[in-house]
């Protein structure tokens, strides 16, 4: 056919170019129309006729094999009789001719009237019936050609001139989708009309397994027989699926199931489930409503043991749960959603989290947990058994909704773990580190990877910087990173004051124009103490804070409050901490030491005695807990604006014109892994883009945002 039709329009173009057609009604052109039209029609009523002789799928194959050649064959045909067009066809419609058509238009329309009307019924019900006798039988059929034909309904072309297509009288009502009218309706009852007929046993309670096994393999037929040619744009297979529910999950039939099922999930009966679960996973209604069953069985029954705010019980009960729980119902992935889920709601909505009322107290514990456990995990324990603890450790993470939650507090803990060298292993956080990387990704883990370069430059800082008079060793902390708010500066002692100069000029050499500022309250040392009453020596582990008060008593045996105050220039609610410390420690002396007052004297205790030679009195100052809580909240809240700001403008960048709906969805959708995110706060955050003039509403469609380049 495509021969003929090159051959047909490359003749009979060429006159058309040199201007010497014929003429119909005195203009040029209608000769050439006329022997197009008679060509094609001759051409497709032969290839009509020889359908006659064929079989259902050689006639199926050959429409399906011609419509691509005809449709190709049309574009060319139209593209060569452009002058035509342009010219005879339309002075001929300019002049209300309606009949005439441009080339390309009219080979459609004579497709259309020549071969599809009459083929379309006989196409149709032969499509039908391959599916019907498949269904009886299993006999063999070619999928492709059916899929095909669902494909020719779905032709946007088709579409369009679908009620020239079909014979209807003038009170019919048109046709509004082919697919659906002519292939859907017909295909769903035929399938419901098949499995009606089936012979299937009665439900009762002591047949429920014969009767799931039976069920079960005519949903696994249809189903896998009807995805492997039903298009997923249309909503068929659900409605398929929903037929067959209708038909054998009645409401008592469900009843009597669900009451079976309700019993082995409460009685926790793995072995009945299991005997189950291949013929529950191939039902739909059931398996989700089994996987509900489990979901709220695990629910129910593991939050009454999530009582306790110690986090190391907290984690170890969720552990237990989760172990206890995957080995009764995690037979296979079917029923791993419902215990993702029940294990989601018992780690951000239990009793402890709703006596808070906040989701938050999750993310901390499991912090806490992993400072315990980074601090204190016994050294003897294998590589294996630590990344065994990390495992579980990182399987409660992933459920937890405030990720960004427990990266404050984890990044926190961590801090205070490097500055006061409470790590069992440094390898240990490094790996806990590079492990949540690959959950959250680099943006997560980016400052507290920093914390612990910083960790490791300072360490070849310290082994460059040699002193032979003071044992020194620093860490140098990049301001952005660390997590410290500056207290007010103090008054050094010239002993300290010479080291810590020294270390500045030596750093400052190698780093131009950098900073540094000492962080003295996390600073600590040693001091060697000896006494007038004993020549034994002690060694004091102390805070830098307390170091500078000891450092007094060489210059005179007491002081007042006020004096060292005024030497040392130590915030006062921070002096009464180290002057309590060292009171109590016996090293100082005072006869009013319950209350301390600016006028109270300190006294150097010459009697000082003591069993241990090495004497630890160094004490982290003690914060308002409820201010740093405060302080915590506003950072979080913060930093979430921040990621919520940058969420918006990267979806608006290469988008410029957004609605406002839609632009909120995509921002919950993207952040929902890191936190809990509420439409107020994307509002907010959206308002403060219009303000900062990255945002603006379109001024005739108020819902509408575009971006400011």
């Amino acid at each position: 056919m495509p021969d003929s039709l090159t051959y047909c329009y490359l003749k009979h173009s060429s006159s058309a170019h040199c201007g010497s057609l014929p003429c119909r009604n005195n203009i040029a052109g209608g000769d050439l129309y006329d022997h197009i039209e008679t060509s094609l029609r001759n051409k497709l009523n032969s290839i009509l006729h020889s359908v006659n002789d064929m079989t259902d799928t050689d006639t199926i194959e050959l429409y399906e094999r011609h419509v691509r050649y005809y449709e190709s064959s049309c574009r060319r045909l139209g593209d060569a009789c452009d002058y035509l067009n342009r010219h005879w066809v339309r002075r001929n419609y300019d002049n209300a001719r309606t009949h005439i058509y441009e080339i390309n238009e009219l080979a459609q329309r004579i497709w259309r009237e020549t071969l599809l009307k009459p083929l379309f019924p006989y196409i149709k019900e032969k499509c039908l019936n391959f599916i019907k006798k498949y269904r009886i039988d299993k006999s063999s059929i070619d999928i492709e050609v059916i899929r095909k034909i669902i494909g020719l309904y779905l032709d946007e072309n088709f579409q369009k001139n679908r009620n020239e297509l079909i014979d209807e009288d003038s009170s019919s009502k048109p046709v509004i989708d082919v697919y659906t009218e002519y292939f859907e309706i017909e295909f769903l009852q035929d399938a419901e009309d098949f499995y009606r007929q089936q012979n299937v046993r009665t439900l009762t309670p002591e047949s429920i397994s014969e009767y799931l096994s039976e069920i079960s393999e005519y949903y696994d037929f249809e189903i896998t027989f009807a995805k492997s040619f039903l298009p997923k744009s249309k909503s068929t297979l659900d409605i398929l699926i929903n037929k067959l529910e209708e038909i054998y999950l009645t409401e008592h039939n469900l009843s009597i199931i669900m009451d079976k099922m309700k019993t082995i999930v409460s009685n926790e009966n793995t072995q009945d489930l299991r005997h189950l679960y291949e013929l529950i996973g191939r039902i739909p209604k059931i398996n989700k409503a089994v996987a509900k069953l489990i979901e709220n069985h695990v629910y129910e029954n593991g939050i009454g043991d999530i009582t306790i705010k110690d986090s190391e019980t907290f984690v170890d009960t969720i552990i237990d749960i989760q172990k206890k729980f995957l080995e009764i119902f995690y037979i296979g992935p079917k029923f791993k959603c419902a215990l993702d889920k029940a294990f989601h709601k018992l780690i951000n909505h239990n009793a402890i989290t709703l006596q808070t009322g906040t989701t938050t107290k999750s993310a901390e514990l499991l912090a806490r947990y992993c400072d315990t456990f980074l601090k204190k995990r016994h050294k003897t324990m294998t590589e294996t058994d630590v990344e065994e603890k990390f495992k579980q450790i990182l399987i409660i993470f992933k459920y937890i909704d405030d990720k960004d939650i427990f990266e404050k507090f984890y990044g926190k803990m961590l801090v205070k773990r490097l500055i006061h060298e409470l790590s069992v292993s440094h390898d240990d956080e490094k790996s806990m580190i590079m492990k949540l990387k690959d959950i959250c990704g680099l943006q997560y883990t980016s400052k507290c990877e920093q914390i612990l370069q910083d960790i490791d430059v300072s360490k070849t800082l310290t082994d460059d910087y040699r002193n032979d008079i003071v044992d020194f060793s620093v860490k140098v902390l990049s301001s952005n990173s660390w997590p410290f708010s500056l207290l007010q500066n103090i008054i050094l002692s010239t002993e300290l004051k010479a080291t810590f100069d020294s270390f500045q000029d030596f750093y400052i050499s190698r780093h131009h124009g950098r900073k540094l500022i000492w962080i003295y309250e996390h600073s600590k040392g040693e001091l060697q103490l000896q006494t007038d009453s004993t020549e034994k020596k002690y060694k004091l582990l102390v805070s830098t804070y307390q170091m500078i008060v000891l450092l007094l008593f060489n210059e005179k045996v007491h002081w007042t409050v006020g004096k060292i105050q005024k030497k040392t220039q130590i915030q006062f609610e921070f002096l009464v901490q180290v002057l309590c410390s060292l009171l109590k420690s016996k090293i100082l002396f005072s006869k009013e030491i319950s209350d301390i007052k600016m006028n109270h004297i300190i006294e150097f205790n010459d009697e000082f005695q003591n069993n241990e030679f090495r004497i630890n009195l160094n004490e982290p100052l003690k914060s308002n807990k409820q201010k740093d809580l405060q302080h915590l909240n506003q950072s979080i809240d913060e930093d979430r604006k921040l990621v919520i700001q940058a969420a918006i403008i990267r979806i608006m960048k290469p988008t410029q014109r957004l609605k406002y709906s839609l632009l909120v969805q995509q921002v919950i959708e993207q952040l929902s892994s890191r936190f809990t995110i509420k439409f107020p706060l994307v509002k907010k955050c959206i308002d403060l883009l219009i303000d900062k003039e990255y945002l603006e509403h379109e001024s005739d469609e108020r819902d509408i945002l575009r971006y400011l380049s």
